[in-house]
């Protein structure tokens, strides 16, 4: 590969220029009769050069297209600690392309946030530049059959590269390549953020201003990303076409999914949000969290899950309700892991977050109005839902006249799981009976359980906890008012769970036709699996529900397999029910 100054020439902007520059000392030359000859033949040497890389352009300059060498092509990135600041932390988000680097300001106490992607020198930047305009068109009219995406932008980015006659390194060949696949496929600048799966927040709030992110270890943190106001517009515009939406001027709210399942929700311009356009992108796991995981974190306990677990079966229904990014759809979508296997499931939300490892399950999602049609609502879906005899109805959150519905499907016969925005027990009972959803009390009564979820903080860790878990026992004949009581609460002094009496374990014992012997068995063997799959390290949502499946098939068999297995401690927990 040769380094030399004319090949680092971009040969069409150069060859243009110098083409007008030419005409123009001609006519300038004719004009003047004495100096024509004394220049002629410097100007004849010098076309000659220019007609001698246009050869070059049009015979090409083959690029041999290798794997990238860190050791022999050198680092793509390089990241200087600020002044004043200190490395905390440093991890690939997408390697060998890009990296995080996260520092600390003791002056401030602050934590910073450092996206680190290929370097560019002033070349490059401007060889990337004509890449973007020469490349759009040949990407956008690929043929079907094409080979990956990678693979389509290696070809493409060889050839036109051969075209111009430049050759270079396969560091800068690789840092082109990386650009031109984050801004054409990817999701430009935010694409490292998208990739690193410590974030679970991505915040943008104007022109201008840097975006914010929540990290899993650092919480909010600020980073070394920001947009301008007419990049910002055209960005906010980009991800809602690539989610199949429309946002305007005119329509300047929009909420969407991502491609890569991320929630978005956009506003464009200034019109409501006076700083300029914004967006909060929340991403989710690749693989959902199991049971496990949630009993790993703390956010419940064995006893609890054992509880879902054989409520879930018994066809209970229920409600997660919490503040937001409280873990409520999370922990939602973990439980539905306790469903049986062959039953059929249908699940109704706004924008897509419920992942189901489930044979059976029909997922549905709202429509706004576009060019045609009509819109279908929640309250749509769930009607639709009906008539497609689901033994299990999971509604994302329910904020609307669909719950009449929701409560509705709940009197016959069909198990719902759902989630509120509520703080407490009390609080779901008034939103449900109040404007806007007005559920009769008489329906409110039909709900089993509610998980109320809180966001703590404990040692300047920010945790989320199922702070009660409460049942529903119907209308207080006395009163008129529905009753209800804590089945497990959360103690915040030393971060562990209090079980009290369930009257709709009880229940489950009267329908099953069970004694209390038969009901606290059936609890511990749920505990003794829920605590095998922990102690063995099965968080793996595939594993996982295969194990629960085994269990619904043959139970005696799974028990029998974590009781020979030697390295499984005993199950020492408390008895969910009081003999």
């Amino acid at each position: 590969m040769s380094d030399s100054e004319s090949s680092r020439e971009i040969p069409g902007d150069d060859w243009d220029r110098e083409h007008a520059s030419l005409s123009s000392r001609g006519r300038q030359d004719t004009a003047d009769s004495d100096g024509f000859f004394e220049t002629a033949a410097s100007r004849f040497e010098e076309l000659r050069h220019r007609l001698d890389l246009v050869g070059k352009i049009i015979r090409g300059s083959p690029i041999s297209v290798r794997p990238y060498r860190p050791a022999s092509d050198g680092h793509l990135s390089t990241f200087e600690i600020p002044d004043g600041e200190e490395e905390v932390d440093r991890y690939w988000v997408n390697a060998p392309f890009a990296y995080v680097v996260i520092t600390y300001d003791d002056t401030v106490s602050e934590r910073y946030y450092n996206a680190v992607e290929p370097d560019l020198d002033s070349f490059e930047q401007n060889l990337l530049a004509r890449l973007k305009t020469d490349i759009r068109a040949p990407l956008m009219y690929q043929s079907a059959d094409e080979s990956s995406t990678e693979e389509a932008l290696v070809s493409e980015l060889s050839r036109l590269l051969e075209t111009y006659g430049i050759e270079v390194g396969m560091r800068t060949f690789y840092a082109l390549f990386y650009y031109l696949k984050r801004d054409f496929r990817d999701f430009g600048k935010l694409d490292p953020l998208l990739n690193d799966e410590h974030i679970e927040d991505i915040s943008c709030d104007g022109y201008d201003l840097p975006i914010f992110v929540y990290h899993d270890d650092y919480t909010d943190i600020e980073t070394n990303i920001s947009f301008g106001e007419q990049e910002l517009d055209n960005f906010v515009i980009r991800l809602a076409q690539q989610s199949g939406q429309h946002i305007s001027v005119g329509d300047p709210m929009v909420e969407a999914t991502l491609e890569d399942g991320s929630r978005a929700e956009m506003s464009l311009g200034r019109e409501v949000t006076p700083r300029g356009s914004a967006f909060t992108i929340r991403q989710y796991a690749d693989d959902p969290l199991t049971p496990i995981d949630l009993i790993n974190y703390n956010t419940f306990s064995i006893e609890q899950m054992a509880y879902f677990w054989l409520c879930i079966e018994n066809n209970k229904s229920l409600i997660f309700a919490g503040g937001t990014a409280s873990g409520k759809t999370t922990s939602m979508n973990a439980v539905s892991m306790f469903i049986p296997p062959r039953s059929k499931v249908l699940t109704i939300e706004d924008t897509r977050e419920l992942s189901l490892y489930h044979d059976n399950w029909l997922s549905s999602v709202t429509r706004e109005q576009l060019s045609e049609g009509s819109d279908i609502d929640m309250y749509d879906l769930l009607r639709s839902a009906l008539r497609h005899r689901p033994e299990y109805i999971i509604v994302g959150e329910v904020r609307g006249k669909e719950a009449v519905t929701l409560f509705q499907a709940m009197n016959t016969g069909h198990t719902t799981f759902s989630t509120m925005h509520a703080d407490s027990i009390e609080t779901v009972i008034n939103r449900l009976e109040n404007e806007p959803i007005n559920v009769p009390r008489a329906m409110v009564q039909s709900l089993d359980m509610l998980s109320i979820q809180t966001q703590a903080r404990i040692d300047e860790q920010r945790v989320r906890r199922a702070r009660v878990i409460g049942e529903i026992r119907g209308i207080d004949q006395r009163t008129g008012e529905l009753d209800y009581a804590s089945a497990f609460n959360w103690n915040a002094n030393n971060d562990t769970f209090v079980s009290n009496d369930s009257e709709l374990l009880e229940e489950i014992q009267d329908e099953r036709g069970w004694s209390r012997n038969q009901l606290l068995r059936e609890m511990r063997n749920r505990r003794q699996v829920l605590s095998f799959l922990q102690q063995k390290g099965i968080s793996d949502y595939r594993q996982f529900t295969a194990l629960i499946n085994e269990y619904y098939a043959h139970k005696q068999r799974v028990l029998d397999r974590i009781a020979d297995d030697d390295s499984v401690d005993e199950v020492s927990v408390e008895q969910p029910v009081d003999s």
